[in-house]
């Protein structure tokens, strides 16, 4: 077995204990396969890109234009007002991410690895959603350093299309990747975002998009504690798609960030009360909790940024003990408010 397939093993913990629980699906046929748009994009002989971009999009469908307008950021005018060169900003581009798609050749020579895990979330998806049109393509790109898309778990480089799984891997270079650590990169994504720039974060991003495509954010003025079960919600299907894989990548904590969670669950609920935050409906007083950070400021720098979705995860464990027939479906479409009431979570 090939070094980066070994890597990938041991990151996503394929053999933990909870993989008893999972259904098989090894019967769940998938149609996927993989096509490596970055290499016919930087392979382009720049006096020929409009023929070429034409050749794409027979090649690659509508992902072209996605690539060109919504990726590389190419409209119908520059920044100053003037009409937009969008041939000559291809070609900056090309020449300007050289360098990093060097880097993608030499680290993802090799896309079986991701490409069977994906093809893996992709049965379990199939399983628990039926009736959902799965992608059939996984389409790796190279975009700027600042293409990332706000998701409800995260930000992160990779987006699902109309044409498949789009994966950037501009942003999956490693956490220690010297243009993450310079100080633009740094500006750009601090270390608690960029330390999951890592490989074995593709699997984990394509099904946040996929479960984000199943099951849309909610508009409106939740409560802190309805918050928190939707984004609970959302985890836990991540956790049912990606059931072999480590807890630190399903929720993006480090290691030290989990046990701080495990060793003081009931001290983490308690503050809630105690501060009267459940049903708190201020965006600016209850986003610490159901957003990505370095750490929760008022709980101390070893607890996790995001501690809400953790608390969430716990209150829908707590309620699916008391509902084991519930369907994943239906646990997406029960309302947060009757989870929190049903499930007389308590910890201590």
């Amino acid at each position: 077995m090939k070094k980066t397939a070994i890597v990938l093993l041991l990151a996503t913990g394929l053999y933990a204990c909870k993989d008893k629980k999972a259904p098989d699906v090894s019967d769940i046929k998938i149609n996927l396969s993989v096509q490596r748009y970055e290499q016919d994009f930087f392979a382009a002989d720049t006096n020929r890109l409009p023929v070429l971009m034409h050749e794409m999009t027979g090649k690659y469908g509508g992902f072209t234009s996605d690539f060109a307008n919504h990726i590389l950021g190419i409209g119908s005018q520059d920044a100053g007002g003037a009409p937009a060169d969008p041939m000559a900003a291809m070609k900056r581009f090309i020449k300007d991410y050289r360098p990093i798609k060097d880097s993608a050749d030499k680290l993802f020579k090799d896309f079986s690895p991701y490409e069977k895990e994906i093809r893996k979330g992709l049965q379990y998806v199939r399983y628990y959603f039926p009736d959902y049109r799965l992608p059939e393509k996984v389409i790796t790109f190279i975009g700027p350093m600042d293409a990332s898309f706000d998701a409800a778990l995260g930000k992160y480089g990779d987006v699902i299309t109309p044409d498949g799984l789009a994966i950037g891997l501009q942003l999956h270079l490693g956490s220690n990747f010297s243009m993450y650590q310079s100080e633009l990169g740094q500006q750009l994504y601090p270390s608690y975002i960029s330390r999951r720039f890592a490989p074995e974060y593709i699997s984990v991003n394509s099904m946040k998009n996929i479960i984000d495509d199943i099951y849309p954010e909610k508009g409106g003025s939740l409560d802190l504690v309805s918050l928190m079960i939707e984004k609970g919600k959302r985890l836990h299907t991540l956790e049912m798609f990606l059931p072999y894989t480590a807890d630190s990548l399903l929720t993006g904590f480090t290691a030290n960030q989990l046990k701080f969670c495990e060793a003081n669950e009931a001290d983490i609920w308690n503050f809630f009360l105690t501060n009267s935050l459940l049903y708190k409906t201020e965006p600016d007083l209850i986003r610490e909790y159901v957003s990505d950070a370095p750490f929760t400021q008022a709980m101390g720098k070893n607890s996790p940024g995001f501690v809400g979705m953790w608390v969430g995860r716990q209150i829908i464990r707590k309620y699916l003990s008391k509902h084991k027939d519930l369907t994943l479906q239906q646990l997406l479409q029960t309302d947060p408010r009757k989870i929190f009431e049903e499930s007389k979570y308590k910890p201590g």
